[in-house]
């Protein structure tokens, strides 16, 4: 089975946390689900390096990265994947969406109405426990 290690960000702007549809996908248990947002890790890049490139990348945003949070791995039917997740911090909501098709800022009670894509749910379940 192929393996995947991407890094993903948890971003908090005040008491509210960032969460992103992907588009639609031609596998449908990741078509359109809600997920944090980042992205693959490249040769050579540490997982910081990664997280900022992916986010600067997917929605034209700098932030502060925290500390590491949850890593999750998770099988998908067609691959495996290892997700390193970070708590991050913005100053402003003002992002654009180039890979994802919405945003949302929710607090951490109202992140369950989410549709979440399975290998970001026990962040999400993590995060609501610690809330």
């Amino acid at each position: 089975m192929k393996k995947v290690e991407v890094v993903a960000a948890i971003i908090y702007c005040e008491n509210k946390i960032l969460c992103v549809q992907r588009p639609q996908n031609k596998l449908n248990y990741i078509s359109e689900k809600f997920e944090f947002p980042g992205g693959k890790i490249e040769q050579g890049e540490t997982k910081i390096e990664a997280l900022k490139r992916e986010l600067l990348e997917e929605l034209n945003i700098t932030t502060d990265i925290k500390s590491l949070f949850l890593t999750v791995v998770h099988e998908y039917p067609d691959f495996e994947l290892t997700m390193h997740s970070y708590i991050c911090q913005v100053e402003t909501q003002k992002l654009t969406l180039n890979e994802h098709i919405a945003q949302e800022w929710l607090t951490l009670h109202e992140l369950k109405k989410l549709d979440w894509a399975a290998a970001d749910i026990p962040i999400v379940n993590k995060l609501i426990m610690n809330g």
